[in-house]
C-alpha cells in the first residue's frame, strides 16, 4: 500500500513537473532555431542572440529595466529594513493588522494595483515615465525586504543590542555596528528576491509607464502581438537565466542568514 502511494506521488509530482518546466524548455530550445517559425527545428543558429544584441530598441529597454530595478530595490531596501526594525522595537495592540497591511501590496493582484497607482499618479498630475515607475515598483518591492528583514530580527539576540546600550553605545551605533551587520544577509535576499519582481513585472509597468519609457517586460509583450520569433524566444531565455541566477543568490543569502541565526 504503501509502495503504491510513493509510485502515485511520484507520477504526479512528474505531472507537475512536466507542465511547468516543459513550456520553458520549448522556449529555451527553439531560440537555437535556425528558421523563422517555431512549429518546426531546422537545426542549431546562434542568429538569434547575435539579432538580439544588435537592437538598439531592446538594449535600451533592458537599460530601463536594470536601472528601475536597482533604484527601486535601493528605495525598498532603506524603507523596508527600517519598517521591519521598528515593527520589531514597538508593541502596541494593532502590530498585528499593521504587520499583515504591510504585505497587502504582494497578494493584491498586479491589475489592481496597476489601476490604483495609474488614478493615484493621474490626481497628483505626475507625468508617466520613469518616474511613476519607480514609485510604483518602490511600493511592491518594499514587502519582500520587509519579511526578510523581520523574520531575521525574529532570530537575533536582543542581548547583544542591550550589551551594547549598557556600555555606553547610542541607539545610531548600535544599528550601525550590531543590528545592520547581523540582518545584512536578509536585506541582499530582500532585494534580490525584489529586483526580480520588478525586472519581469508587465502588468503594473504597462499602467504607470509612458510613451517614451519602455521596459523590457513590456518590449516582448508588444512584440509578442506581431507572432512569437525566435528573437522573442532569445529575449525570453535571456530574461529566464536573469531572473534564475538572481533567485538562486538569493536563496544562498537566506541559508547564509539561517545559520548565521542557528
Amino acid at each position: 500500500m504503501r509502495k503504491k502511494k510513493f509510485q502515485l506521488s511520484k507520477i504526479y509530482l512528474a505531472v507537475i513537473m512536466l507542465l511547468t518546466y516543459l513550456p520553458l524548455a520549448m522556449v529555451v530550445i527553439f531560440s537555437f532555431n535556425d528558421s523563422k517559425l517555431t512549429v518546426s527545428w531546422k537545426g542549431f543558429t546562434w542568429r538569434w542572440y547575435e539579432e538580439l544584441l544588435a537592437d538598439s530598441a531592446i538594449k535600451e529597454a533592458l537599460f530601463n529595466s536594470i536601472i528601475l530595478g536597482v533604484i527601486s530595490c535601493a528605495a525598498a531596501a532603506v524603507i523596508g529594513t527600517l519598517g521591519a526594525i521598528g515593527m520589531a522595537r514597538v508593541n502596541y495592540k494593532t502590530k498585528g493588522m499593521m504587520e499583515y497591511l504591510s504585505t497587502i501590496p504582494i497578494m493584491v493582484p498586479e491589475i489592481i494595483l496597476g489601476m490604483v497607482f495609474m488614478a493615484f499618479f493621474s490626481l497628483l498630475g505626475l507625468p508617466f515615465g520613469m518616474t511613476t515607475l519607480v514609485i510604483a515598483h518602490t511600493a511592491f518591492c518594499i514587502p519582500y525586504v520587509f519579511m526578510m528583514v523581520k523574520a531575521r530580527l525574529v532570530g537575533i539576540d536582543k542581548s547583544l543590542e542591550e550589551a551594547a546600550r549598557d556600555l555606553g553605545a547610542s541607539p545610531v551605533r548600535i544599528f550601525w555596528d550590531i543590528t545592520l551587520p547581523l540582518i545584512m544577509p536578509a536585506v541582499a535576499s530582500g532585494c534580490l528576491l525584489a529586483f526580480a519582481m520588478s525586472f519581469d513585472d508587465v502588468v503594473i509597468s504597462i499602467f504607470v509607464t509612458g510613451p517614451r519609457t519602455s521596459t523590457l517586460p513590456i518590449k516582448v509583450y508588444t512584440q509578442l502581438k506581431t507572432g512569437v520569433t525566435p528573437e522573442i524566444n532569445a529575449l525570453c531565455t535571456v530574461i529566464l537565466v536573469v531572473v534564475v541566477l538572481v533567485l538562486l543568490i538569493s536563496s544562498l543569502f537566506r541559508r547564509k542568514s539561517k545559520v548565521e541565526t542557528k
